[in-house]
């Protein structure tokens, strides 16, 4: 499912793609977006006379013509409107009045399927504040469309994290492919947060197990371990090497004190004393 906000869901094109690509979408939409009313669907096109390209465009009279979604939400009855709650706020839980309908889109003169017109209007506003289209099932409950609806309050809780806590407007290149890693690690940090954050009470029960210990594969090598294909194998040493501080030496032997001290000789001529010179 995606999720879209006026900005981008104003585009009917885009809606369209994204159903092209078999995904469902709830898109914000502006007041002045136009859509077929339940009893006011287009004609069908003129009769072909055989001339000319075969008409395709549908036709709009007086009573079948597009209606801006305020004009169709100011035109509601009090029965169509529900007051909704869809998470906990700070204070108390937040609810809203919703009202749903089944429209179309009117956009290029084509029929186009019938989706939920979802419209935001609380009480003592003077009139609707948000409008969505959605793709969603057509047997969808009102309770689940509504949370749906406004879960797009949690991407952009989300993205305000990512930006203060994980360093994602940190970034300050100027290529794509870096920012891409950029962003990828911010995610996966900011996903294994969330997944932590998932087993603390209240979000999880107080003996919530941790993440599993992984076991490692097969050949597993750290990162700066030499290759197993260097490293030497000891089971084919044909002569291993001693084991450290192992050398073959003989016991110290105390030498003997002398009982009397003998007094140093000296010699008899200074001829004796006087080291000799050789020279070449």
């Amino acid at each position: 499912m995606v999720l879209l906000d006026a900005g981008y869901g104003n585009h009917t094109s885009l809606r369209q793609d994204i159903s092209a690509l078999g995904l469902r979408y709830v898109a914000g939409i502006l007041s002045n977006t136009t859509i077929w009313a339940p009893g006011t669907e287009p004609l069908p096109p003129k009769p072909w006379s055989g001339r000319g390209r075969r008409p395709t465009r549908l036709r709009r009279d007086a009573r079948h013509s597009p209606v801006s979604v305020k004009e169709l939400a100011l035109g509601l009855p009090k029965r169509a409107w529900r007051t909704i709650g869809w998470r906990e706020g700070t204070a108390e839980r937040l609810s809203s009045r919703f009202a749903r309908v089944r429209v179309r889109a009117a956009h290029a003169g084509k029929r186009h399927d019938e989706e939920w017109l979802l419209i935001k209007w609380p009480k003592g506003a003077e009139e609707p504040t948000k409008y969505w289209l959605s793709t969603l099932p057509q047997d969808i409950t009102f309770e689940r469309l509504v949370d749906l609806a406004k879960l797009r309050w949690r991407i952009e809780r989300d993205y305000q994290e990512l930006k203060q806590e994980f360093g994602l407007g940190h970034y300050e290149g100027r290529g794509r492919r870096g920012f891409h890693h950029h962003a990828t690690l911010c995610i996966a940090a900011y996903g294994l947060l969330i997944s932590e954050r998932g087993t603390i009470p209240p979000s999880g029960p107080r003996a919530a197990a941790r993440f599993p210990k992984l076991d490692l594969p097969v050949g597993y090598r750290p990162r700066g371990a030499a290759h197993q294909v260097r490293t030497s194998h000891p089971e084919l040493d044909r002569n291993p090497a001693p084991a450290n501080d192992r050398r073959s030496r003989q016991p110290l032997v105390e030498m003997p004190q002398p009982l009397v001290e003998m007094p140093l000789q000296r010699p008899k001529n200074r001829a004796q004393q006087a080291s000799p010179l050789v020279t070449q």
